[in-house]
């Protein structure tokens, strides 16, 4: 039997920096007042006609790339469109808005389709037009939010045991403790200010919304857990803060550990006795606590990888940890491998990075005797890497899981030879990754229905914990706690 990891397997990136069109804006026509009209755009080299075959129901997925994405890759940026037709003339996609306000320069900014390739896959151009300065330009792809071709709800097994909705907020993190399910949210302009909603679950079947807890010019919690009798929440505004859970369903505010000062903390969990927390500013920092006592938490020290300030957009994002290593995905910089033996003079032992990664979350486990790293990010085309970890400094590729691009992973959960994903509008998957390069679906659950019309890149299964009591539990972005039984 073969029981080594794989041989090394090239790494493709999640995309490429090319233009996605074929539009241009016509020369002479970059400014207002002629900029962002239909006849602006340059559709010589495109397919409009193909547009008539475009179906219009739904949500579109959307990925931009700018101008100058073939030398700055770091022009492109992702967003949602329904595509319902606004312009003059009969274009399809064509779509303008104007803005004017008092004693504000003029803004336009418009959109339009130049192919479809497929019904549910069409590609165009946008520019956004200054009063004072030069237009910027982006060439677009969308892709129809939906189910995958022959996919029901569910597969596998894996069916909705209970649901409690009744949020504020975007909801985004679960952590589950002493039958009451703490689920954190972030602030959205159509579902309201972030909070802590606390569930009780005590019936599976039938969880029930029991507390809210919102605090004014603080509601951006991203990140939950705990240890003990105190939850530990992530916030954006005030770093860590420390919630007292005695009685489980009402949750009372201790302290802050920024001090009342200003600290966006992103995401943290607990491992032993140890609570690590991703800082994103004002540092951009691993902050590493002793929690023996969970209400006393003691700075044991601070780490700041090399990347920071060196690659574009690397910062700790999220991490898990395994024997004193850490693992830090560091959205740009990729994952880091750190040994946190002594936090105090925390080392690198090395990183795998990939082209314009987006490092977002990992789990890392022991299969035969070889150090595995299950990684994913959180861009189009961001899917699940499997790492071989058994030499730092050399970690590789060895094995992938990709579902369409249109929908990345948000967090991930391992137990024993089952991986657990969020995955956004792909829903709830279950992958057996007991060979770890070959990955295989075992079942999965579609938490964003069909009719559902989406908001956000963002929507869909988001957060997942396994508390080892036989059941998972999933946060859906507008759904809100979802609870399957393991499979």
């Amino acid at each position: 039997m073969d029981l080594s990891p794989g041989p090394a397997i090239e790494d493709r990136a999640d995309w490429e920096p090319v233009q996605l069109a074929a539009c241009r804006l016509k020369p002479g026509m970059e400014r207002l007042p002629t900029c962002g009209m239909l006849e602006s755009f340059d559709l010589s080299g495109c397919d409009t006609e193909s547009l008539r075959g475009l179906d219009h129901s739904g949500t579109y997925n959307m990925r931009f790339h700018g101008a100058d994405i073939a030398t700055d890759d770091s022009t492109q940026f992702i967003g949602v469109d329904h595509f319902t037709p606004q312009g003059p003339d009969g274009h399809l996609l064509y779509s303008v808005y104007r803005e004017t306000r008092p004693n504000r320069p003029r803004l336009v900014m418009a959109s339009v389709g130049c192919a479809a390739q497929a019904k549910d896959r069409v590609t165009g151009c946008a520019v956004t037009c200054f009063e004072d300065d030069a237009p910027s330009f982006d060439t677009w792809e969308g892709r129809r939010v939906q189910w995958l071709p022959g996919e029901a709800e569910s597969s596998g097994g894996l069916k909705l045991f209970g649901e409690a909705g009744g949020h504020s907020g975007r909801a985004v993190d679960v952590y589950v403790t002493r039958e009451h399910a703490y689920v954190v949210s972030i602030d959205d302009y159509f579902l309201g200010p972030g909070a802590l909603q606390v569930y009780d679950v005590k019936d599976r079947k039938a969880p029930r919304l029991v507390k809210s807890i919102q605090f004014p010019d603080d509601s951006y919690w991203n990140g939950v857990w705990a240890k003990g009798d105190v939850l530990y929440v992530a916030s954006g505004a005030r770093g860590v803060l420390m919630f007292d859970i005695t009685d489980p369903a009402d949750p009372v505010f201790l302290r802050d550990l920024s001090g009342g000062a200003y600290r966006n903390v992103h995401t943290l969990f607990v491992d032993g006795d140890r609570l690590y927390s991703m800082v994103n500013a004002p540092e951009s920092e691993v902050h590493i606590h002793d929690v023996k006592n969970p209400r006393e938490p003691v700075l044991l020290g601070r780490y700041r990888d090399s990347t920071v300030g060196v690659v574009y957009g690397s910062y700790p994002h999220d991490a898990t940890s395994l024997n004193h290593r850490l693992f830090v995905s560091h959205w740009r910089g990729g994952l880091v491998i750190l040994d946190a033996k002594d936090p105090a003079n925390v080392k690198r032992l090395g990183a795998y990075a990939y082209p314009r990664a987006t490092s977002h979350t990992s789990r890392v486990a022991y299969f035969n005797n070889n150090l595995i790293a299950f990684e994913g990010g959180e861009d189009w085309g961001a899917h699940l890497r499997v790492l071989n970890l058994n030499d730092p400094e050399n970690a590789t590729l060895i094995g992938e899981y990709q579902l369409p691009e249109w929908a990345s992973i948000h967090n991930m959960e391992l137990k024993g030879s089952r991986l657990y994903l969020a995955h956004y509008q792909h829903g709830l998957r279950v992958l057996d990754v007991s060979k770890p390069r070959e990955p295989r679906s075992l079942g999965h659950f579609h938490t964003v229905r069909e009719s559902s019309q989406g908001m956000n890149y963002w929507d869909g299964a988001i957060g997942i914990r396994l508390p080892g009591d036989g059941y998972v539990y999933v946060v859906d972005t507008t759904r809100g706690l979802l609870i399957f039984p393991e499979i």
